[in-house]
Formats: structure tokens, sequence, C-alpha cells
């Protein structure tokens, strides 16, 4: 069974090294973590020059990194060869050279720590070259973070700096990035160097540092709808309508469609007496916040979710020019509000 990324992080950290490493899956946030952390530490900068080769996926093939790694290490306990952009190897999928690998899977050079960065695709788990690697390498599966556990990798990723941060702002974060792992860590990295000490991370942090108003954003515009404060919404609605690069329409399409399908699971819960706690763990979310969709799904009910649902694919339909008429985005958008709203 492939291995977490995060207890290879820590077994490398601990200076345990195998010889194999191959990494594969759609988050390269985490293949990144590994291949820069064995890059920059498994063997001493000044013995590199020699002993650590990167290769690329697009100019190498399967022959040429196996002379590689049975290469053995000058002046140094071991050598580093790395793979990048495996996925473009374009013998990877052939069987004699898949043989030729399993070959050396079977036998490593134990001097030698060889590392495939495999991104954006997963290999077939049916192939005999997966069955091997998944038996004889560290092997690692790189997933996507699902949006209901974000906030959750926001929190860790967080307290790995020994800095901490506010549930609500961690929300904040997820809603208004979402689960681009790298432009997320990016801009946490840009915010975190502004604290000397450790620091508990508020909204208001994210919005002096990051530029996320702490007022107008994704979470504050799906709370006034939930809420149905006609007044908030419209404000919220309006500064994202002066500020389309950092509030695009489309993905605000989504973002209502996703917050209405949870209203909707709540009416279907409710209806096997479900807790808070089992509708937390249904919908993907922290406890306070079911509680303010609970408030929503009485604001809602279930006609009216099935309304809206209509209401969000005709403006979708309107956007991509579908009966559009003479409607402009903002004017669409704020239709859509207001049908929501009323």
């Amino acid at each position: 069974m492939p291995q977490n990324p995060q207890t290879v992080l820590k077994d490398l950290k601990a200076k345990k090294f195998a010889p194999i490493y191959f990494l594969d899956g759609e988050e390269p946030f985490f293949i990144d973590e590994i291949v820069d952390f064995i890059e920059k530490n498994a063997i001493a900068e000044h013995e590199r020059g020699f002993n650590q080769v990167v290769l690329y996926g697009k100019d190498s093939n399967v022959g040429l990194i196996l002379n590689n790694a049975r290469k053995f290490p000058m002046m140094s306990d071991r050598q580093v060869v790395i793979i990048k952009e495996a996925q473009s190897l374009a013998d990877l999928g052939k069987e004699d050279m898949q043989k030729l690998l399993i070959s050396y899977v079977q036998n490593p050079l134990p001097s030698t720590i060889l590392v495939f960065a495999h991104k954006y695709k997963k290999l077939d788990g049916r192939t005999a070259l997966y069955k091997e690697l998944d038996k004889k390498t560290v092997y690692v599966r790189s997933d996507k973070i699902k949006d209901y556990k974000l906030t959750d990798w926001i929190e860790g990723f967080i307290k790995e700096t020994e800095h901490s941060i506010d549930k609500r702002a961690a929300q904040l974060l997820s809603d208004s990035i979402g689960n681009n792992l790298e432009v997320l860590s990016n801009e946490i990295g840009k915010m975190l160097i502004n604290f000397r000490e450790p620091t508990k991370i508020t909204n208001e942090h994210i919005s002096k540092y990051i530029g996320i108003n702490k007022d107008y954003n994704n979470f504050e515009f799906l709370n006034a709808i939930g809420f149905k404060d006609v007044v908030k919404a419209n404000k919220i609605i309006h500064y994202f309508i002066q500020n389309p690069k950092a509030n695009p329409v489309i993905p605000m399409f989504s973002l209502l469609f996703n917050y209405f399908t949870r209203i909707a699971l709540i009416h279907q819960a409710k209806k096997t007496g479900a807790n808070e706690q089992q509708l937390a763990s249904l919908l993907g979310l922290p406890p306070f916040v079911v509680k303010e969709y609970l408030v929503a799904s009485r604001n809602y009910n279930l006609g009216k979710v099935i309304d809206v649902f209509a209401y969000i694919k005709e403006a979708d339909l309107r956007f991509k020019g579908v009966d559009s008429g003479s409607l402009s985005e903002a004017e669409n958008l704020r239709e859509l509000v207001y049908k929501i709203l009323h």
C-alpha cells in the first residue's frame, strides 16, 4: 500500500533513507517537498558535484536511469539519482523497460538513492511494475487534499512552523484560495515571515499580509447568503464586481452550488435524526461552520434549494452566452443573488 507523504518526510528528517523512492499522484506539492528534501539533505553539499545526478523524464530513458543508478559513489557513502517529471519517460510504459526496472527494484544498489517524481498522474495499479514498486520501494501516492480536509491541512502546516491559526482564519484561507497547495503554502509563507515569535493567525493577519479582505470574501459571502442578510450580501457582491480579477464569476457559481448541496444534505440528514457531530462528519466541516449551515437550512427549505440549483444553472448558461440578452456579467451575478435571497 502506498505510504503517506508526511510519514515519509518524517523518516527523511530522521535521516532514514531508502534505496528507491517512487512518488506519483495528482498533487505535486508533496512530491516536490520530498524531492526537494532529498536533493538538499541526502548527501553533503560538497559531495553533490560528483554524486548527485538530476535527470528529466522527457530527456531520459529507463536504460540511462539504471546506468546512473548502478554507479558507485566517488569518495562518499552514497549517491543520489533524481528523475524529475518522470511521467514524461517515453519508454516507462514499455514491457521490456518495465522488466529492466523491476529487475533493479528487486536488487537495488544500496549506495544509491534513486528517486522518481512521477507527477500529475498515477501508475496503473494492475501492472507488475506497480506491484513490485509497492512491495520493494518507498512508494508514495500524493492525492489532492479533499476540500473538507483542507482546513485541517492548513492548521497542521502552520503548526509545523511553531505558529497556530484560528479556525475561522483557516476556513477563510480554504474558501478564498482553495486546494492548490503550492499557492496556499506560498501565501502562508509570505505571511509568516512577518512574525518573529510564535503567533496565532487571525482574519486580521490574513487581510493585512495576504490581501484577502476580512469582510468581503467567499466565507463572509456564503454566511450572508445563509443568514439571508440582504444588505451584507449585496455589499460583498458589489465589492466582488469592483475587483473581478480577484473574484472571477465562474468559481462563484461552483461556490454557491456546493453551498446549497450541503444544505440539501442537511435536509436529508435531518430526516434520520442526525446530530451536529454527525452532520459535521457528513459535510466534512468544522462544528462551528455546521451551526451556520443549520441556520441556512432553516432559511431555505428543500423546495427553495431545488429552485436555487435551477437559478445557478440558468446564470451559468447566461455567462456562457445562452439567452444572455443584454445582461452583463455583473448584472447576471446580481440577478442570481437576488433570486436566491428573495
